[in-house]
């Protein structure tokens, strides 16, 4: 549903698959959205995993 909606994009790395926020388009749709659950994250200490990256890393 959300590659579907546009907001991601899936890269196959080996046998993994990648799963990339499409940050542009999240914003335009939800502003604000993305750094708030990122803030939230860190304050609630979850989502180690997770990691920010710019557009073409």
């Amino acid at each position: 549903m959300l590659r579907e909606a546009g907001v991601t994009q899936i890269r196959q790395e080996g046998t993994r698959s990648c799963v990339t926020l499409r940050r542009e388009a999240i914003e335009a749709r939800f502003p604000g959205l993305l750094p708030a659950l990122l803030s939230a994250a860190v304050a609630d200490g979850v989502g180690e995993h997770v990691t920010e990256r710019e557009a073409g890393s």
